[in-house]
């Protein structure tokens, strides 16, 4: 029988989809006001893979991964996912989002996100979020799985998971050293 340990702390990002530049600079200081300071940012990426927010947020969409320097327990995201929402609500204009925040964190062996939407392949958490495997961390390297968003598999996003694993790495270290 295995012994029960403490879970070691993650990783927090956000994805943040926006229209507006500004609403993407504005939304940065509101996540650091919550969370910490940010400590990687991805390049602007374009929101292309999908039309699903097009009718909510308009076109073009864009997305940029935002990193927080203090280290989160993993039992937190459910709390972190209700409060995105609630941040996103705020900033909203005549009831439609300016913003989409999709927080998530990377841990020693997967990058998991946070939803409201079930499916098979997710894990209720608590009060309606469920957690959502993105990728694995198999063999050093992040690895897809079946139901990995498409735009995922972007280099860009791989690029900035993998600055996200090696900072992730660095505070682990300092912290366990």
């Amino acid at each position: 029988m295995g012994k029960e340990q403490s879970f070691k702390p993650v990783k927090l990002f956000s994805g943040v989809i926006y229209r507006e530049h500004s609403e993407y600079e504005r939304i940065k200081w509101v996540l650091e006001e919550h969370f910490s300071a940010i400590d990687i940012e991805s390049p602007e990426i374009p929101f292309d893979c999908t039309d699903y927010y097009e009718e909510e947020m308009g076109s073009p969409l864009f997305r940029r991964f935002v990193s927080f320097k203090e280290l989160v327990m993993p039992d937190q995201l459910p709390g972190i996912k209700l409060l995105t929402n609630r941040i996103e609500d705020e900033g909203a204009r005549e009831g439609k989002r300016t913003v989409n925040l999709d927080p998530g964190y990377l841990g020693e062996a997967n990058v998991i996100l946070a939803t409201t939407k079930n499916h098979y392949h997710r894990i209720p958490l608590k009060q309606g979020i469920y957690a959502h495997m993105e990728y694995v961390i198999y063999k050093k390297k992040l690895t897809p799985l079946e139901w990995t968003y498409p735009d995922y598999h972007k280099p860009e996003y791989l690029d900035f998971f993998t600055k996200l694993k090696a900072r992730y790495r660095e505070n682990i270290k300092m912290l366990f050293e």
